[in-house]
């Protein structure tokens, strides 16, 4: 079998890949702002975690053209099903950014969505939310509303049960749902070719009578033209998609891990050519909407705009941890009162031990 090849728009020096092809230039100007704003809210976040302000942490940079394309192809009535790596789509999609900090920071007032906005919080266990995505969707088309679900998760996803589950209902049904992997290359320390004996993840969906696309994740205007196409084909009544992004992660897994252990340094560097903020920059800078004062223009708003977000995130008072006791269950278990009473015994215990310097 052939394999399929990389849809690509935006060239690396810039240029488009089809001479003929117009890009709005608002739209442009507006992707490079998200992509900015990202980067900067995630490696701040990194710092965040290196400082004990938030807890482990997973990092998205080098993935935000996949997450900001796809997210800005979505209308207010969709569904957004994101993984624990996919705060720059929720950024982009309407999702306070405090809200996303709150969430690192273990408060529940970060898995409470926007009132305007369908977004799940983060799913942490693999694929989960795939099935669930595909569920959603299915209900929309029962109810005859006009709203799809766009599902995100990375290739280790697709070697869930979970994905293969999603995907049969989906396309048996014609559920509106579109499945966004994010080919990184890794699931966590795994390389792709030891989790799966498939050439790509979009020939995956060949087994499904589905349709499906592979395009480089690095590339905005790739990413957000065939998502828009995909959602609007699952409007219509034309059923899923399956959208293999391949892009990959510069950091570890998550701050608790050494990418250092199953990566080269080599590797990270020679995909840093491929940045989707320096594509989309030179893009910019050729079309002469993008002006070196403009360029710092637009990081300065966005250090201030992540800065003033992180500042009243940590304004609050701190949560108290006995919530995690509640919302479980409408009644709780013996078993959960007794680990709620061991806890507070620890806590009491804890607050009266007095530390002596010596």
């Amino acid at each position: 079998m052939e394999k399929q090849q990389l849809v690509q728009v935006l060239e690396l020096d810039g240029s488009l890949s089809k001479a003929n092809m117009v890009i709005n230039e608002m739209l442009a100007i507006e992707m490079y702002k998200l992509l900015v704003i990202n980067r900067v809210f995630d490696r701040k976040l990194v710092n965040m975690q290196r400082k004990g302000q938030i807890g482990t942490y997973a990092s998205f940079q080098g993935q935000e053209a996949s997450q900001v394309g796809s997210a800005m192809a979505l209308l207010e009535q969709d569904w957004m099903f994101p993984t624990y790596r996919d705060h720059a789509a929720m950024l982009t999609f309407g999702y306070e950014m405090v809200k996303i900090i709150w969430y690192w920071m273990g408060r529940i007032e970060g898995c409470i969505p926007p009132n305007h906005r369908n977004i799940l919080p983060p799913y942490v266990p693999i694929a989960t939310q795939i099935p669930q995505a595909t569920g959603a969707a299915w209900a929309s088309k029962y109810k005859n509303h006009d709203a799809c679900s766009l599902v995100y998760f990375g290739d280790g996803a697709t070697s869930e049960g979970d994905f293969h589950e999603g995907l049969n209902m989906a396309s048996v049904f014609k559920a509106p749902v579109v499945f966004f992997c994010q080919n990184n290359g890794y699931a966590i320390s795994v390389p792709y070719s030891r989790q799966t004996a498939s050439e790509t993840i979009a020939q995956k969906a060949i087994a499904y009578g589905m349709d499906n696309v592979r395009i480089d994740g690095n590339d905005v205007f790739a990413v957000y033209l065939t998502t828009k196409n995909a959602l609007e084909a699952a409007r219509s009544g034309k059923g899923p998609t399956l959208i293999e992004a391949v892009t990959y992660r510069y950091g570890p897994h998550t701050t608790a891990d050494d990418a250092s252990r199953y990566r080269s340094a080599e590797e990270g560097e020679a995909w840093k050519s491929r940045d989707p903020i320096l594509r989309l920059e030179a893009y910019l800078s050729r079309q002469g909407l993008l002006k070196q004062d403009e360029q710092e223009s637009v990081y300065r708003e966005a250090e201030i705009l992540v800065n003033d977000a992180i500042k009243y995130a940590l304004s609050i008072p701190k949560a108290d941890p006995n919530i995690m006791f509640e919302n479980i269950l409408s009644e709780k278990p013996w078993n959960v009162q007794e680990q709620e009473s061991n806890f507070n015994r620890f806590m009491q215990r804890s607050s009266s031990i007095e530390f002596t310097e010596g």
